[in-house]
């Protein structure tokens, strides 16, 4: 998150650690993140990540060019981290949403960093659980956590625009 933050490049905390952060916290060793990164700028990440993590810079590149996501591992505590390259109206709009946090979430010690908000944790493990075939418990799990954590503070309107655009809106009103 450091070299993140520190090469310029705008990201946000996903999937279940943003969940865990939302609602109940649970054990997870990967982090997923959404970040606007570009190919050019693969060669940096790695070498800002050099000696602490596993950080393949061609491949790295060759995932951006593809848009798709890659990952990194920390050599010390073989967390995984799932980085996600912002694409789609979707994307940007979880990344401008995003908020600044204050946690704890890799150890004791406390840092800030952003996290997609509480309706675009539901929205985006909705879209997975979809793309998984909607086998996956603890994706629906997180979901029901988040909403029930969130229930007041959850803006419907939101959630029920984007739940249409994204094709979940079936899955979204079963949920809540």
């Amino acid at each position: 998150l450091a070299a993140l933050g520190q090469l310029g490049i705008r990201f946000a905390v996903a999937g279940s650690l943003a969940s865990s952060l939302q609602s109940t916290p649970r054990l997870t060793r990967d982090v997923d993140l959404i970040a606007d990164l570009t190919p050019s700028q693969a060669d940096s990440l790695a070498a800002t990540l050099q000696g602490e993590f596993y950080a393949d810079a061609a491949m790295m590149r060759e995932a951006l060019e593809r848009g798709r996501a890659f990952n990194l591992m920390h050599y010390g505590t073989a967390y995984k981290f799932d980085l996600f390259p912002v694409r789609t109206e979707y994307q940007r709009n979880e990344l401008a949403r995003s908020r600044e946090i204050e946690a704890a979430p890799f150890g004791t010690v406390m840092s800030r960093f952003p996290v997609i908000s509480a309706e675009d944790t539901i929205l985006s493990k909705l879209s997975w659980f979809k793309q998984g075939g909607c086998v996956s418990e603890q994706q629906w799990r997180d979901v029901g956590e988040v909403i029930r954590a969130q229930a007041a503070r959850l803006d419907l309107s939101y959630l029920r625009e984007w739940a249409l655009r994204l094709g979940i809106a079936d899955l979204f009103e079963e949920a809540l």
